[in-house]
């Protein structure tokens, strides 16, 4: 019985199997089973690694955004608006068939948008180009699926979590002592011997875990495992102009969505603004002593980012070289303000650094 067969047999097995008090071990064991054949089966074979053409591109700019959904949803025609790059276009399936990448240009940063070839049912199995597909998505800072959010599973199932945050579990093993377990929660989903059973199947005798938050089994497994992917989504449902005023409404309030016509441009400021958000970057801009700011080159970070960040982006020396800095805008108290290397940098502030 090859990989496919057994996922498929599984999975089968879960979906029959009631859900109790009772079946809650056998259930925990069936999906930690699922996992490993699920990571076995995109692993890419010795020997087909030199056949084929991959998707490699290259990582540019100052964020990466991946973007994936099912053929012909307009994915084409959104990347030949928001960028300068003609992705091929026709309302037949499948026009794309490779990566193709563009930028996108919007408040000083460089966003590269890679717009991937249609998803087809059973991409997680490697069907289609569905494993360089999935391979490149998980290289993304955030994902843009148009159109069809009800298929958001496919990425699920080969370890790309969609607007979930890690849990919060500490699991470290060890060479000998058993399995210790602790919680400092009250845990609902996972007991003390469904953990075990988990561990075991992974042929892992001895390990220390601490629950700090009531998990399920499928997160302990993505915890065990350690290569899931945890990223922002954002639904973008195009062809509004098609639909009834009612159905956008309804499209518009569910989470993370955002709804969009290419053909009509329609919205589409808003789904930059959204983008912004999600990446969640910050612009800073630099000052010469004596001299006005420069608002025309922004250094592009993470939020969150401290002076230490911006030293090391201006030089790879100047951090070793600081003294202190001048900030002026909504992360001080005053303007300006001398802070030190640990200070946290806010969306537009200036600063000037001053060496020793």
């Amino acid at each position: 019985m090859g990989i496919l067969e057994k996922i498929s047999e599984i999975e089968k097995e879960i979906a029959r199997t009631q859900k109790n008090k009772a079946t809650e071990y056998h259930l925990g064991l069936l999906k930690a089973k699922l996992a490993k054949y699920r990571a076995q089966l995109l692993e890419p074979s010795k020997s087909a690694s030199s056949k084929g053409e991959g998707f490699d591109v290259m990582k540019s700019g100052d964020a990466r955004v991946a973007l994936i959904g099912f053929p012909s949803v307009g994915k084409s025609t959104f990347l030949s608006l928001m960028t300068s790059t003609a992705s091929e276009a026709a309302s037949y399936e499948f026009t794309t068939l490779t990566c193709i990448p563009g930028v996108i240009e919007y408040k000083g940063a460089n966003i590269q948008l890679l717009d991937l070839p249609g998803i087809i049912e059973g991409a997680a199995q490697g069907k289609g180009r569905g494993r360089q597909v999935i391979a490149v998505a998980r290289t993304a800072d955030v994902i843009i699926m148009m159109l069809d959010a009800t298929k958001g599973e496919e990425l699920e199932s080969v370890g790309i979590r969609l607007n979930k945050h890690k849990p919060n579990i500490y699991f470290k093993p060890k060479k000998g002592g058993g399995i210790s377990f602790n919680s400092t929660v009250t845990l609902t989903q996972c007991s003390e011997k469904l953990v075990q059973l988990i561990l075991h199947e992974y042929k892992i005798f001895n390990a220390e875990v601490l629950f700090r938050e009531d998990c399920s089994p499928d997160e302990f497994i993505d915890v065990i495992v350690g290569n899931r992917v945890y990223m922002p989504c954002l639904y973008v449902y195009n062809k509004i102009d098609q639909i009834s005023m009612e159905e956008v409404d309804r499209l518009a309030r569910k989470p993370n969505s955002v709804v969009i016509s290419c053909g009509m441009k329609l919205n589409l400021d808003y789904l930059l603004e959204m983008l912004w958000e999600y990446l969640a970057l910050t612009c800073i801009y630099t000052k010469k002593r004596g001299q006005r700011p420069d608002f025309t080159d922004a250094i592009i970070l993470r939020k969150g980012a401290s002076v230490e960040h911006v030293c090391h982006r201006i030089h790879r020396s100047l951090a070793s070289q600081f003294k202190y800095a001048l900030v002026w805008g909504t992360s001080t108290k005053y303007s300006p303000q001398r802070v030190g290397l640990t200070h946290t940098m806010e969306h537009e502030d200036v600063i000037q650094i001053v060496k020793k």
